[in-house]
C-alpha cells in the first residue's frame, strides 16, 4: 500500500469481512463515523496514527511495515523470475511462454 486511499480501501475490506458496521468500529476505536466513513472511501487528507491504530485495534488487525518492492503485486513477481531465469520472456498476464520457442 502506497496511498492514504488503499490503506482505507484495506480497512473497509477488513471490517466488512468481520462483518462489522461502520459505527460500531468507529465507536469502539473513539472516532467519529463520519470519520471512518471519509477514510474508508479514500475522501480523508488524512487520518492520525493513533485513530489508525485504535481502528485497528476493533478490526484485530494491525500494521506491516515492508520495504518497498517486497510485497510485489503478480506483474512484479513474473517480471522478477523472467530476469533471473534466461531465455525467459514476460508474457501479458494470464499467459505464459513457458514450453514455447
Amino acid at each position: 500500500m502506497q496511498t492514504l486511499q488503499e490503506l482505507g480501501e484495506a480497512v473497509a475490506t477488513r471490517r466488512k469481512l468481520l462483518g462489522l458496521k461502520q459505527g460500531d468500529v468507529a465507536a469502539k476505536a473513539g472516532v467519529t463515523p463520519e470519520s471512518l466513513s471519509r477514510f474508508e472511501r479514500g475522501r480523508s487528507a488524512e487520518f492520525g496514527a493513533r485513530k489508525l491504530l485504535a481502528v485497528l485495534a476493533v478490526l484485530e488487525a494491525e500494521l506491516d511495515i515492508v520495504a518497498q518492492g517486497q510485497a510485489g503485486n503478480l506483474d512484479e513477481l513474473r517480471r522478477e523470475r523472467a530476469q533471473s531465469t534466461p531465455g525467459r520472456t514476460v508474457d501479458a498476464p494470464g499467459t505464459s511462454s513457458e514450453g514455447r520457442r
